[in-house]
């Protein structure tokens, strides 16, 4: 027998395939090691080209929507009482003024008593006025030389008014870094005015295949040749994972031409190649990736069924990962491995369920005749089960459907779903996943802070601003994991603490001062204390009060202050800090209570009136909870209390738990 003595015929009969199989987790571990997984950079894009791409920043907004008071429906902007009594058998008649408020017309006269004003949807609400009669309530005739309308119903202060900032309130957060833009995150943009939007820059993945039996689709394909499909399947996969494939073509199973094709594609941020991962004849792809360093190859070899033959490298922070031919376990490890760095790059979350079980928190009423999607937000109460929170925010808002986690339906044929009722909630968007932490209850500025700070850590928050009562009731229910509150017991004067349940604790919070709000110049205002412009403004029968809705923290301050009284403008509610301002700046009204950092905002007066505490109740069973504990910790963190003082708000003297 001949002896063979050829080098080349010996080494690839040898066939040393693998340096060494690892386990899947020891795998990702040493390949992880070596890269930061972060977003790689920002860019600016117009809004037109930011669907589906990661917001890098938060977005606050520096105006109110709606910026104005701005009524719902077709029909008369009233004074509330001047209804009262109201019925189909005995209406109340208004004498017409000779305005039409359609959009976009500023009102030029106040709405007298006894007078109403023909208004459009969407017209601005104007000064004396505090609700909107329906058309269909009212019918118009001619009386005496006038046009009068006869009011067929009562309708209540606030009624079929969107309150200024009522949907968007200025110096709002709206929308957070890392959240995924889609229509509707493009429409909460667009309301307050963006062209364009920060957003983390897409990963740039190089693509190529290797071997000599390779054929491009749309080419005819020879005897033993093979269509690269895997170049096809990893571009869309890129895409769906949010990078950007950059397809470089074939390399044949030239040592040199290989280590070209490489040499291109590391001009990209991830380099991804499939076929040749072996150590045996013809597996040359290895060959050129072991040469690279810094360190060069972590992984070849896992021990998974499909995928043995993965190789993961990294070269100065670059992945370089070389995928099995065939393209089922390609596929696989790609998902694996290479997607979540892809995913970690362009700063995107995880994929979320489609569908989920939940209990209804409030009754909904719905109208028969109609089908209805109810918004809502989910959180997960005590007993582990989802609670479904609707959103309440109306048909006008832009924010509704873009701050909801999904939505159930009521039927045509219903006209409510109980309290505690089970639905089942469809999830909005692909990305869905249910918050790591749950903030009920009233909303502040401090409070966006602190909820950015846990969201940079990783940790998913729903805020849900529904007032500090709101947030209490959520608590003693169990449905969050942390409650925003300001209640003063009128009793005392004091905060928080009389409110508390044996099953609550009090984490303090920080302290925000409270005043009354005026144009700046107005002598009723200027130079006096807070008491003192109170009982000014409740003598003038023509100074104008913006009050706020009853329930929340502000309203019990404002109630002892009048001691009372309840002066022009008491029944007109607004739910907001904002929207008490806005009114005043607007000239809507002359004066009202609202916390000094808005009142800055706006460029107003204030007059110092009360130091309260925004505090955090937390459910006991919910105390140990990590993002929880993350969260009250930031509270003594010297960056984020530099930064709460830097919005106006003081911590200097709340430092130990308990106090309140």
């Amino acid at each position: 027998m001949t002896r063979n003595s050829n080098p080349d015929l010996l080494r690839a009969a040898q066939q040393q395939q693998f340096l060494e199989v690892i386990e899947r987790d020891e795998a990702e571990t040493r390949f992880r090691q070596h890269l930061a997984l972060k977003p790689l950079g920002e860019e600016l894009v117009p809004l037109a080209k930011a669907i589906g791409r990661v917001l890098s920043r938060d977005v606050i907004s520096n105006v109110d929507v709606p910026g104005f008071d701005r009524s719902r429906v077709d029909g008369f902007v009233v004074r509330a009482a001047d209804t009262t009594g109201a019925s189909d058998d005995v209406p109340c008649t208004l004498r017409l003024n000779p305005e039409i408020l359609t959009p976009g017309v500023v009102p030029q006269a106040d709405v007298a008593e006894g007078t109403a004003t023909i208004v459009a949807t969407g017209g601005m609400i104007p000064r004396g006025a505090d609700a909107v009669v329906m058309v269909e309530y009212t019918e118009a005739r001619g009386h005496l030389g006038q046009v009068v309308t006869d009011i067929y119903r009562t309708v209540a202060p606030s009624a079929f008014i969107a309150a200024a900032g009522s949907d968007i309130a200025q110096g709002e957060t709206i929308l957070r870094a890392g959240q995924i833009v889609t229509s509707r995150e493009i429409g909460c943009l667009a309301a307050i005015g963006l062209a364009a939007v920060q957003v983390w820059r897409k990963p740039t993945v190089a693509i190529f295949s290797t071997g000599d039996e390779l054929v491009a689709p749309g080419e005819l394909r020879p005897l033993g040749g093979v269509y690269d499909s895997n170049s096809a399947i990893f571009a869309a996969a890129i895409e769906e994972t949010g990078g950007t494939p950059v397809q470089l073509g074939i390399a044949r199973d030239v040592e040199s031409e290989i280590a070209a094709m490489l040499d291109r594609a590391l001009k990209y941020d991830i380099v991804l190649l499939s076929g040749g991962t072996s150590k045996g004849a013809g597996d040359l792809a290895y060959h050129a990736v072991s040469k690279l360093t810094q360190p060069g190859i972590v992984v070849h070899g896992v021990a998974l069924k499909p995928g043995k033959p993965l190789c993961l490298a990294v070269t100065n922070g670059k992945p370089v990962v070389i995928l099995p031919g065939f393209p089922t376990s390609a596929i696989f490890t790609f998902h694996e491995f290479v997607a979540p760095v892809i995913r970690a790059f362009a700063g995107l979350p995880s994929e979320r369920p489609e569908s989920v079980k939940a209990t209804v928190a409030a009754r909904v009423a719905s109208d028969r005749g109609r089908t209805e999607f109810v918004m809502v937000s989910l959180i997960r109460g005590l007993d582990g089960n989802l609670v479904a929170y609707p959103t309440n925010k109306g048909s006008g808002s832009v924010t509704a459907f873009g701050q909801a986690d999904g939505f159930f339906i009521v039927g045509s044929q219903s006209e409510t779903v109980p309290e505690g009722a089970e639905v089942d909630v469809t999830l909005i968007g692909a990305h869905h996943k249910l918050a790591d932490l749950v903030i009920v209850g009233s909303h502040c500025v401090g409070l966006d802070l602190l909820v950015g700070r846990v969201m940079s850590e990783g940790f998913s928050v729903r805020a849900l601003n529904v007032g500090s009562n709101g947030g209490l009731i959520a608590a003693k229910r169990g449905e969050c994991d942390i409650a925003g509150i300001h209640l003063m017991d009128p009793a005392t004067g004091e905060y928080n603490r009389p409110f508390l349940t044996d099953d609550l604790e009090l984490v303090p919070g920080y302290l925000r001062l409270q005043g009354i709000v005026f144009r700046p110049g107005d002598a009723r205002f200027e130079g006096r204390s807070a008491e003192e412009a109170a009982a000014a403004a409740i003598a003038d029968p023509s100074c104008l009060m913006r009050n706020r809705n009853a329930g929340c923290g502000t309203r019990i301050l404002i109630d002892r202050l009048l001691n009372g009284s309840q002066p022009p403008g008491y029944a007109n509610q607004a739910k907001t800090h904002n929207a008490v301002a806005v009114a005043i700046a607007q000239g809507r009204a002359d004066w009202g209570v609202a916390i000094q950092t808005v009142a800055r905002q706006y460029g107003l007066g204030f007059l110092p009136l009360q130091v309260e505490h925004y505090d955090f109740v937390i459910p006991k069973s919910r105390a140990q909870r990590d993002p929880v504990l993350r969260f009250v910790s930031l509270l003594s963190d010297p960056l984020v209390r530099v930064a709460l003082g830097q919005l106006g708000f003081e911590l200097e003297n709340i430092t130990t738990p308990g106090r309140g």
